[in-house]
């Protein structure tokens, strides 16, 4: 949301700022060329008071002063005129020792020329004919004040644009957040679907939104029975089948059999059952695609002791230490399975202790379950995480167990290690990597 917000932001600043430089140039383009044409039609006439200044004079045409605008005398007054005709040319004493240049076409000039002590000047030249005479009269006023002005209103309208384009901006970004609302609250509510914190979307949304939200509801629905199906088709299985494999195992126990026929069925026998177990429990790991109800370890951990103090006995001390609230993010049942396997595992090897801890590590969430048993030697506990072999055939432990929480571990992407223990048995050591949450 906060993408959408910034670049909404950016792009209505880059209009605004586009539109409104355009939209002020113009403005200040047709103010001049306005006031350009307005100042045309005094030029014109103070050209046509000077031609009607040039009057004969006993030595020819000659210029009566007595009829020129007091501007026209006082140095650098801004009001000036040149008088060009045969070999003479007359200007203003208001030019002082500056004198004005000839434009080169009639009249007003698109160019500002250049006057004394820096002033610009907007420049209107008018061909006469006088007394027989072929005369160009040329006037021009000091532009300075104007484009001063021009100035002025730049920076004005430059504070104004800035304070209006903040306005717009603040409106907007209220605008935007007040639209985008019903969006954060389904990123929110999908965020808490990952959580396992709610099972689906809230069907009160605006109406652009209902066809998503009933799509995705519906999705989550139809996921949800097609998992409960799949796991209740795949329990029904794992029954099914080992009925008749525990048929098939008892029946190995004959005393009918010879030894060596015997011993041929147990083997493939044992194999099959390892290998379904395994199979299963794999199987049902692809109910975690959607989310479910995840692993709160304060609500959880209770019950799973108690009935592993129901298995083991009150001998065996069970411990487990978690930050409180702390919820993992994966489905419940699997992680009731993996924590179940390791600490069963543990309970069978333990003497009289076994410890668990779950941390929330950067980057991970680390669980290890600890014991004070014989342990594993280095040498071969990578051998007993690849086939999940048993060490000692007399106690079931460190074998299915095992296989099955790798099989689980590998499907999350973590990591799985055999360690030495505090306690003096062995530790497990599952970590398993952050996964994102909708934030």
């Amino acid at each position: 949301m906060r993408s959408i917000q910034r670049r909404l932001s950016l792009g209505l600043v880059g209009v605004l700022l586009v539109v409104g430089l355009l939209l002020a140039q113009a403005s200040l383009w047709l103010f001049d060329l306005g006031l350009r044409r307005y100042l045309e039609s005094g030029l014109r006439e103070e050209a046509e008071s000077l031609l009607i200044a040039l009057v004969r004079g006993p030595s020819g045409m000659q210029l009566d002063e007595q009829r020129l605008a007091p501007g026209y005398q006082q140095p650098f007054s801004g009001h000036y005129f040149r008088i060009d005709f045969a070999e003479q040319t007359w200007r203003s004493r208001s030019s002082w020792d500056r004198e004005l240049s000839q434009p080169q076409r009639v009249g007003l000039q698109a160019e500002l020329g250049d006057g004394p002590r820096a002033q610009q000047l907007l420049i209107y030249r008018a061909d006469y004919r006088r007394f027989g005479h072929e005369l160009s009269i040329s006037v021009a006023q000091d532009y300075t004040p104007v484009l001063d002005s021009f100035k002025r209103m730049q920076r004005l309208g430059l504070g104004f644009g800035l304070g209006a384009v903040l306005l717009i901006l603040l409106l907007q970004r209220w605008t935007v957040r007040r639209a985008l609302r019903p969006l954060e609250e389904v990123r929110l509510q999908i965020a808490q679907l990952q959580q396992g914190l709610r099972g689906e979307l809230d069907s009160r949304v605006p109406e652009e939104l209902e066809p998503l939200v009933a799509q995705i509801n519906h999705l989550l629905a139809h996921t949800d029975a097609s998992l409960k199906r799949s796991r209740h088709a795949l329990g029904n299985l794992g029954h099914g089948l080992k009925t008749p494999l525990a048929v098939l195992v008892s029946l190995t126990g004959r005393a009918e059999l010879s030894p060596a026929l015997r011993s041929s069925l147990q083997q493939p026998l044992a194999q099959i059952e390892q290998r379904l177990s395994r199979e299963l429990g794999r199987a049902r790991l692809a109910g975690e695609a959607l989310p479910g109800a995840h692993f709160d370890c304060g609500k959880e951990l209770p019950g799973l002791f108690a009935t592993l103090r129901v298995i083991h006995g009150a001998d065996l001390a069970l411990s487990w230490e978690a930050a409180p609230g702390l919820r993992l993010p994966w489905d419940r049942e699997d992680l009731l399975e993996l924590l179940g396997n390791l600490l069963d595992n543990a309970g069978k090897w333990a003497d009289v202790q076994v410890r668990l801890s779950i941390v929330q590590e950067p980057g991970c969430y680390r669980l290890q379950v600890d014991d004070d048993g014989p342990g594993i030697a280095a040498q071969v506990r990578q051998d007993v995480l690849d086939r999940g072999s048993r060490l000692d055939e007399q106690v079931a432990g460190h074998g299915l167990g095992l296989a099955i929480v790798r099989d689980i571990v590998e499907a999350w992407n973590g990591h799985l290690q055999l360690l030495d223990s505090p306690l003096g048995g062995l530790r497990v050591s599952v970590e398993l990597p952050l996964r994102a949450t909708g934030r």
